[in-house]
């Protein structure tokens, strides 16, 4: 299953220059490591996504979306980073098989915003506690603290200049999540 993200933002990134600053040899074990955690932790919900003629793309689409009822497709896009082309593709099958649906925005009616069905809902939820159970059996092998190292660790590798406004989407998602509950 394809897994690759491109939209015109990443496409018209500079390359880094080379000679720009002395490069440290690369860290190849934590490289390969990141792949085939990867791997693993996006195979198990692969099964199942498969089994809907969906893939890794729905799987992230309804991800987002079930944990930001009502979000604008524009944030949407800016959260995958992918075309509108791609996202729309992907999102009108999760809508024509009723996983997702759009309703109009209260005060402009020309934004899209989008939530996840019951049906959805529940694929979601199931596609989360499988990756759960990956996730705390690493933690359990990891001992105590290993939640937070994780989770200062995956914050560092994101760009300091998304940082902030990723973990504020984070939170926003958990209080709406409790929220619900």
């Amino acid at each position: 299953m394809a897994d690759i993200n491109m939209s015109s933002k990443s496409a018209a990134a500079p390359a880094p220059d080379p000679a720009a600053a002395p490069v440290a040899p690369p860290v190849w074990d934590i490289i390969e490591l990141l792949f085939f955690a990867y791997r693993d932790f996006v195979g198990d919900p692969d099964e199942v996504l498969f089994k809907l003629n969906f893939g890794r793309a729905h799987h992230r689409v309804l991800h987002f979306v079930n944990r930001n009822p009502g979000m604008k497709v524009a944030d949407l896009l800016d959260i995958l980073n992918i075309t509108k082309q791609s996202l729309g593709r992907v999102l009108k099958q999760l809508v024509d098989q009723g996983y997702v649906v759009q309703k109009e925005g209260a005060q402009d009616r020309r934004q899209r915003l989008l939530f996840a069905t019951p049906k959805g809902e529940a694929l979601s939820l199931k596609l989360a506690q499988l990756q759960t159970v990956r996730i705390n059996r690493a933690f359990a092998e990891l001992g105590p603290g290993a939640h937070e190292a994780a989770r200062r660790f995956l914050t560092a590798m994101i760009d300091s200049d998304n940082r902030e406004s990723v973990l504020r989407q984070i939170a926003r998602a958990d209080h709406h999540a409790k929220a619900r509950s």
